[in-house]
């Protein structure tokens, strides 16, 4: 009888639930959008409500779409939007405040402070991270410090802390459980990558009572189980969970040392496992976890482009030159080069591996005959030209070049973006058949266990590539083309 396995994957604009059969077959989707919340310029916020009813909405559709009934699910993954931070009343359950967005840079300036004072060297050390408002810490000390009474209440262990892996498995499970995978965890600011665990320094740093926090879990395992969730039967267990980029690494099936994966959502996340091997980035790059199975660990380099789908979105819903993020691709083809425009999306700062959080998006080479198939051109160029600055760090840091990059993610549909990709990289891009392994990597984790798939080996057999393309370009033409990207983006 085939087994079925339900992913959750909470992303920043909207939720997606899919539904796969133990051969990673996608049988049904659906994505279901939710309000972005701008309280002020810089500022981003998400209403923990609307993300639990998008994830309801789908979870309902995406059954229905596949044919699957809900009590044949044998075990449910989440994944989620890593750095965005939440706090609700461990009675209720009922938020506090809005959520505060991974994009948010309303704590850019705690940052300067602490970075004024030294620290940096100190965190970066700990965690692998940078002192960027970027990361959850920051976050859950302004909600601390801005809503009255809030600190008195967490130190006496009246408020949970979460990002949206917590958030959802408390709801899914009716409040039971209050628990992040490692994934999760080491994108805080606030977790020990060598211990694997929180740590109290850090903590105190922030001012971050310890009594907030989630017990810290592998990344499959028990998790617990449905109760009074909507649209599914209680008892279902929950047991994968890994934040959205690396379990798109893991769905990539990228288990061994060297292996890479870049996911092109709203932003461009790309990450090499490193194995059992913790690498310290000399490069402006990240050192995260990846997973952890039983007692074995799984380490990361990641590169973090804020901006890359969003940008496709700035396009539709900022300048209204497309209707639907879907047509961007038509309207780059109308044209053979973005005849000299180059768009730096630096619109909500720089991530890796510049990490400028004053910088601002910049449009230089415009002419009398520059159209708008210009501008969508320059904006798919300008995503790829951001990822190929992360790839190059990652080839400092690991002393050889990559042999080959995989992809997934909403853009990682459009052709004309990967093949300039791969010109201006100089190495194939291979696609999968399933470019939803951000959800598929979820799924994995869940079927391993619960005993749907057997070991890595497994799974690994099972992915398939779709597409791969390969350098076209002329060299000449890529020099050309990067030398007005780093002109550009000395004005960003």
């Amino acid at each position: 009888m085939s087994q079925y396995l339900l992913a959750i994957d909470q992303g920043t604009t909207g939720t997606t639930v899919c539904v796969f059969d133990e051969r990673a077959r996608l049988l049904g989707l659906e994505k279901t959008e939710f309000r972005q919340i701008f309280p002020q310029p810089g500022w981003v916020e998400h209403d923990l409500e609307d993300i639990w009813d998008s994830v309801a909405r789908s979870i309902q559709a995406a059954l229905k779409a596949s044919g699957v009934a809900p009590q044949r699910i044998r075990a449910i993954g989440i994944t989620n939007q890593r750095e965005t931070t939440g706090l609700w009343e461990r009675a209720t359950g009922r938020p506090v405040h809005h959520a505060i967005v991974w994009q948010c840079r309303r704590t850019a300036e705690q940052c300067r402070r602490l970075k004024e004072q030294g620290r940096e060297d100190l965190v970066r050390q700990r965690t692998g991270l940078v002192l960027d408002p970027y990361f959850s810490a920051t976050k859950i000390a302004w909600m601390l410090s801005e809503i009255p009474g809030l600190r008195a209440r967490a130190e006496r262990g009246e408020i949970a802390f979460g990002t949206m892996d917590t958030f959802l498995v408390h709801r899914l499970t009716g409040g039971e459980r209050h628990l992040t995978d490692v994934s999760n965890a080491s994108r805080t600011l606030l977790f020990n990558l060598e211990t694997l665990d929180w740590d109290n320094e850090l903590l105190a740093l922030f001012g971050v009572p310890a009594a907030i926090l989630p017990r810290v879990v592998p990344s499959s395992g028990d998790f617990g189980t449905t109760r009074g969730a909507p649209h599914l039967p209680d008892g279902i267990p929950v047991c994968g969970i890994a934040g959205d980029q690396q379990a798109a690494l893991f769905g990539q099936a990228c288990f061994d040392p060297g292996q890479v994966k870049c996911t092109y959502g709203t932003g461009a996340f790309v990450l090499n496992n490193t194995g059992e091997r913790l690498v310290r980035s000399r490069h402006g790059l990240l050192t995260t976890v990846a997973w952890r199975l039983h007692d074995r660990v799984a380490y990361a380099l990641e590169g973090s482009v804020f901006i890359a789908g969003a940008a496709v979105q700035w396009l539709r819903d900022g300048l209204g030159i497309i209707r639907s993020s879907a047509e961007v691709g038509p309207l780059a083809a109308k044209v053979d080069s973005s005849d000299g425009v180059v768009f730096v999306p630096a619109l909500t700062g720089l991530g890796a591996p510049h990490w400028n959080p004053s910088a601002r998006g910049v449009i230089a080479g415009i002419t009398r005959g520059t159209t708008a198939a210009h501008l969508a051109r320059a904006t798919l160029e300008g995503i790829a030209f951001q990822v190929h600055d992360v790839v190059q760090a990652m080839a400092g840091d690991a002393g050889v070049p990559l042999q080959f990059l995989r992809v997934d993610g909403g853009a990682a549909e459009n052709d004309l973006l990967l093949q300039f990709q791969s010109d201006i990289l100089r190495i194939p891009i291979h696609r999968p058949k399933v470019t939803a392994t951000t959800a598929l990597g979820a799924a994995l984790l869940a079927g391993l266990a619960a005993g749907v798939f057997r070991d890595l080996d497994a799974i690994r057999d099972l992915w398939e590539r779709e597409r791969v393309f390969s350098p076209q370009m002329p060299e000449e033409q890529v020099a050309a083309h990067l030398s007005r990207w780093e002109t550009a983006l000395g004005k960003a």
